[in-house]
């Protein structure tokens, strides 16, 4: 079985990249090789060695036609907060799909926000999907708002927090922060200010950037600093394991460490990482935050739940049972 797949992919962010390298993987797993739909095919395909085709008509109007269905997601793809064209991007293929008589899933999402225009054309496309997995409560409680039926809803999980991190030496002394451009300016220096305050005591600081021709801006904000850059999701996963902890305003910063097993607090500068952090136990600051308290959870290495980690990995496995079915058993 072909399945098209549909995110924000191809365009050097990480943390989908993160999310697609999970997809791959698990729908390899279960028999079902995707065809990615990609702002940039060539470097898909050879970051995760998978068919792509250009995400923009025609090639995705041909994907859709010779695939066996469309999965959309995962990330924050139905929301229109960013621009009612990414909404009508994204829930286009999925109605597009249905039109084909084609099963689509919505999947490993988070939903919202949606403006009253936003929750009428979203509301139709998710109750004629084959599932709707989400990842958080509150987009849970929203599906149900716009009709999604019980046994077709579920509550999944990221994807990403299903890759496994690489075998390295942990620093206990490394504190990774993650900055993210296009934030107000005092959310990045108050950030640099805890980095500063850290570096000052003694850790050794490394400044992440997870979207080239995203962050740079950000990341001019902390000159002095060790700084990286990079979509590749593998690069920073390794990054982050060595790491002693992580302070990220970015999702992804967040669940890749729990992905690698390092303990980590992020900025809220959007519900869904306020969702994750709190489902996962872990701590969180409201905008611009307070660089004594990032200064101290920090140094007090201050852990997330670990049987609420446990239980969001569970989700997140359950959540592709849900669409394709658990996967075969390994030989031997």
């Amino acid at each position: 079985m072909v399945v098209a797949l549909s995110g924000y992919y191809g365009f050097g962010n990480a943390g989908d990249e993160a999310i697609l390298m999970a997809l791959v993987r698990e729908a390899r797993r279960r028999g079902v090789e995707p065809l990615v739909l990609s702002a940039d095919p060539k470097a898909t395909e050879d970051l995760h060695g998978v068919q792509a085709v250009p995400r923009a008509k025609p090639a995705a109007l041909a994907a859709l036609a010779r695939a066996d269905g469309l999965l959309s997601g995962g990330g924050g793809l139905l929301q229109n907060a960013t621009s009612n064209r990414s909404l009508a991007y994204y829930l286009g293929l999925v109605y597009l799909a249905q039109a084909l008589n084609k099963p689509a899933w919505v999947f490993g999402q988070s939903l919202g926000p949606l403006s009253p225009w936003g929750r009428r054309f979203t509301a139709p496309a998710l109750r004629r999907s084959r599932a709707v997995v989400v990842r958080d409560r509150t987009s849970l409680e929203l599906a149900r708002a716009l009709g999604v039926r019980p046994e077709r809803l579920h509550l999944g999980a990221d994807a990403a927090l299903l890759l496994e991190p690489p075998r390295v030496l942990r620093e206990d002394r490394l504190v990774v922060v993650v900055p993210r451009g296009r934030l107000p300016t005092a959310a990045n220096l108050r950030l640099r200010e805890a980095a500063e305050r850290l570096q000052a005591l003694g850790f050794e600081v490394l400044v992440l950037g997870l979207q080239p021709r995203y962050d740079e801006d950000a990341l001019e904000l902390f000159e002095g600093f060790h700084r990286e850059l990079s979509g590749d999701p593998r690069r920073v996963l390794y990054w982050i394991a060595q790491a002693g902890y992580v302070l990220a305003l970015r999702l992804h910063g967040l669940i890749l460490a729990a992905a690698a097993g390092t303990p980590y607090a992020g900025g809220s500068y959007d519900p869904k990482v306020k969702a994750f952090c709190e489902e996962s136990g872990a701590p969180y600051w409201e905008l611009p935050g307070d660089p004594e308290a990032m200064v101290r959870v920090a140094l007090h290495r201050t852990v997330p739940d670990k049987s609420a980690l446990r239980d969001l990995r569970i989700r997140a496995a359950e959540g592709f049972n849900r669409v394709w079915g658990r996967p075969a058993p390994q030989a031997g």
